[in-house]
């Protein structure tokens, strides 16, 4: 195990996915979160093996302990469409094949958006995709996004991804866990300031909280229960920073990573330092 904590961020892969190690470890970060393809669009890269060796090598050297992906912005795996789902579930099986070969442990995906108005069949057939690319590939974890719940988006809520989840049939709902993001928790209603306590025994009542396996961690430049998604900085917004002072401190979540998605302006290493700094200041010494 590193000398590293739980915290990290997003990462660049510009000049190749090997280099994103190397930027985690610039931020002191043992964790973070990487796109392994150009995220607004459908061409899927390719990568010859000394690129896969040399991010292997690079994950080694810079001691980082826990790997993730984002899936594509384009992938909508509830999508009513069946052109569109099945370009979808093949886009998203190519990331979980890619996550596999550089030995990732899960990739973070949003629910989609059911665009004809039927949220229960969009969970339906966002499960559908999910069990298929899961018995296909082996290896990652998927971990279901809490979204802000905007417009036709599916999993705003923690009983939508609960739904998914149970969809999923054993085995494979064993590798499903949930990404909760403190922004899109806070603009879809989950009052992180005035009931902290709640939020959790919420979840503990539907999917069970110990299945979050991932927080990306952002303040809200909207207002609470607006569903806009727009992230600030640690303690920039309108979660203010109680919030992740409590969540830094509680026990159950110690060990979970942590990733920021916060915007980055001209210096993205600087900023990324600046907001690793607060929430590691939230603990006591």
């Amino acid at each position: 195990m590193s000398t590293y904590d739980e915290l990290g961020a997003h990462v660049s892969t510009a000049g190749g996915i090997h280099h994103a190690p190397g930027r985690a470890a610039e931020i002191g970060a043992g964790v973070f979160q990487v796109f392994t393809k150009q995220p607004s669009r459908w061409a899927e890269p390719q990568w010859d093996p000394g690129t896969v060796n040399d991010f292997h090598a690079a994950v080694a050297r810079n001691g980082a302990w826990f790997t993730v992906s984002h899936d594509s912005y384009l992938i909508n795996l509830a999508s009513p469409d069946p052109l569109l789902w099945r370009r979808s579930a093949d886009c998203f099986r190519g990331e979980l094949e890619r996550a596999a070969r550089l030995g990732l442990d899960a990739v973070v995906t949003h629910p989609g958006n059911a665009t004809d108005g039927d949220p229960d069949s969009g969970i339906e057939r966002n499960a559908t995709a999910v069990a298929e690319v899961l018995e296909a590939v082996a290896g990652p974890r998927v971990l279901l996004e809490l979204t802000a719940g905007t417009g036709t988006s599916v999993g705003g809520t923690f009983e939508e991804l609960n739904r998914i989840m149970r969809l999923v049939p054993a085995p494979m709902n064993e590798r499903v866990g949930v990404c909760f993001d403190t922004c899109h928790a806070w603009v879809g209603g989950l009052d992180l300031a005035a009931d902290f306590d709640g939020v959790w025994m919420r979840a503990d009542d539907t999917f069970g909280a110990h299945r979050i396996d991932l927080f990306h961690l952002n303040d809200a430049k909207a207002p609470f229960g607006s569903r806009l998604d727009r992230h600030a900085g640690i303690g920039e917004g309108t979660i203010g920073l109680d919030p992740f002072r409590r969540l830094m401190n509680t026990r159950r979540f110690h060990r979970v990573p942590k990733i920021l998605e916060t915007p980055k302006g001209d210096d993205g290493v600087a900023a990324d330092r600046r907001n690793l700094a607060v929430l590691r200041g939230l603990r006591p010494c």
